[in-house]
């Protein structure tokens, strides 16, 4: 493993296993092989849990981390219970754009801190699939109001362990201060939207 892929790997993975903690709660949830991860830079998480990921990022040094495969392999079979002969591959692009990829081919599609994922990528998304995607940003509010999908689950958190949650489902999104969402106001206001009762992160699955 070259000495960068260790130190970028170092510099992600500040809270050591969080991101694992948190995929594995998603794995007990949904049936899912493979994961399409855009805007990942170079948080390999999903590969210690799913096993085979696709990352996509425009970040230099996510291209120059994941071109060393045998390090990135390293990393992820440091990690207890990850899969034996995970299938991780890189796409050096914004994904914004045509990512050269199967449309309705990925069971997960990941969206955290990365902007509006499922707006963009959800054509990669098959029916049935799920979109996993945090409210920092907005996407949250952007997949509340796309037709293709529908709240599935809620991920809670506390002291570091993740659990999913199915039940109660109408007591999420709704908005503190209630205002007509739009994806035109949600890209000018490039953030999320403050709900009266709130999660980690949220499920939703792509029924059209």
């Amino acid at each position: 493993m070259r000495e960068r892929t260790r130190k970028l790997w170092a510099q992600q993975d500040r809270h050591p296993g969080d991101r694992r903690r948190l995929f594995r709660a998603v794995a007990t949830a949904i049936d899912t092989a493979s994961v399409l991860y855009p805007g990942s830079y170079v948080d390999i998480a999903p590969s210690f849990v799913f096993p085979s990921v696709t990352y996509v990022d425009t970040d230099a040094r996510a291209a120059d981390f994941f071109a060393d495969e045998r390090g990135v392999l390293e990393v992820i079979a440091s990690h207890a219970r990850a899969p034996a002969d995970p299938e991780v591959a890189f796409r050096h692009a914004d994904y914004r754009s045509d990512l050269r990829l199967p449309e309705a081919s990925f069971d997960l599609l990941v969206s955290l801190y990365a902007g509006f994922i499922s707006e963009h990528c959800a054509r990669y998304l098959r029916i049935g699939g799920t979109l996993l995607a945090n409210p920092s940003h907005g996407d949250v509010a952007m997949a509340s109001i796309d037709p293709r999908f529908r709240l599935a689950g809620v991920i809670l958190a506390r002291a570091g362990d993740y659990r999913v949650a199915t039940s109660n489902l109408d007591d999420y999104l709704v908005q503190k201060s209630p205002m007509a969402l739009s994806p035109g106001l949600l890209h000018e206001r490039g953030r999320g939207v403050a709900y009266t009762e709130s999660a980690f992160a949220y499920l939703f699955e792509r029924v059209s």
